[in-house]
């Protein structure tokens, strides 16, 4: 299909603010461990971009096991950021990431907005480092969503943060709201470059004869297919509303799933779940990419993104 000259005619660069990526399959925070874990298995250098595991100031343990549990439609997990911390992931991890090729954008969290604040100073100086996403929105730990739940908040955390970051910055947004317009607009009025929709929906699972909670933290962040709707929802609302791109996560596994994000509107996408149960699929993707935009009459990314005719609901042409 690649030796196609109309397909090597496709543009599949995009630019989310000042970030350019080559291409825009990128795979999600806590699906791609910090690189070394997928070595051999993926083409890492084909990649749009990587976002390695959340990292935070101190280290975390987590929280208690289970931390995993399969539903029909997807994974629900309560990992509670696990992590060494910066000061490892300084020494140790961006190193290797900053070696592999493609951009790296480093997910922090912080238990306040003070703790954003240091790990963006630190990593601004850090080379190696492409874009940060501020992880406004993991649902597994005490506090984790409080900063994109309200708009007020979510403003501050990104806007202080923008004083210190010459970084591109992507604000990470929890589904786990009535409206999430506003909390993107803040987002993005304080300085935000991109937006990334959606983090996990809180969800439960239970062993009804034992009369207990599948996961040690009872509630868990839901991902793989069955969110899809609901950032699809997220990804069409937020984009009639904001003007900086959007990434979009939730339940991607095809190339199906990659163009329907493009056409609500998402510049790019994060392949989360899916890295699970296919390490290679993110490369197939990136692969049928061209041939689906060709199959739009699209010579580039850009012309797709955004372009879902509302008023054509049922219709065959």
């Amino acid at each position: 299909m690649l030796d196609d000259p109309h397909l090597n005619r496709v543009r599949l660069e995009i630019h989310l603010g000042r970030l350019r990526l080559s291409n825009p399959i990128l795979v999600a925070s806590g699906t791609f461990g910090y690189g070394r874990e997928m070595e051999g298995a993926v083409e890492i250098h084909r990649l749009g971009g990587i976002v390695p595991k959340t990292i935070t100031l101190h280290p975390r343990k987590g929280n208690k096991p289970p931390r995993t549990c399969e539903t029909p439609a997807g994974l629900l997990n309560s990992i509670g950021l696990d992590n060494d911390g910066l000061e490892v992931f300084l020494r140790r991890d961006l190193p290797y990431l900053a070696s592999l090729g493609p951009p790296i954008i480093v997910s922090i969290a912080g238990k306040n907005p003070q703790e954003f604040v240091e790990l963006a100073a630190r990593l601004d100086k850090a080379d190696g480092v492409a874009a940060l996403e501020l992880n406004l929105s993991c649902p597994n730990v005490s506090g984790g969503i409080d900063f994109s739940t309200e708009a007020d908040r979510c403003r501050q955390v990104v806007a202080e943060v923008r004083k210190v970051s010459q970084l591109p910055l992507l604000a990470k947004l929890t589904p786990n709201v009535t409206d999430l317009v506003p909390i993107a607009q803040a987002a993005a009025d304080a300085g935000a470059d991109a937006l990334t929709l959606i983090n996990t929906c809180l969800g439960m699972a239970v062993d009804w004869r034992r009369r207990r909670p599948r996961l040690g933290n009872i509630v868990g962040g839901l991902s793989g297919p069955a969110i899809k709707p609901i950032a699809l929802r997220a990804v069409y609302q937020v984009a009639q509303a904001v003007k900086i791109p959007i990434v979009g996560v939730g339940g991607i596994g095809s190339i199906e799933d990659v163009m329907e994000f493009l056409v609500v509107g998402a510049t790019a996408v994060q392949i989360g779940t899916a890295n699970f149960y296919d390490p290679t699929v993110s490369i197939r993707i990136l692969d049928a990419l061209p041939a689906a935009l060709a199959e739009l009459g699209a010579s580039s990314v850009a012309e797709v993104v955004g372009s879902l005719r509302p008023g054509a609901a049922g219709l065959s042409e």
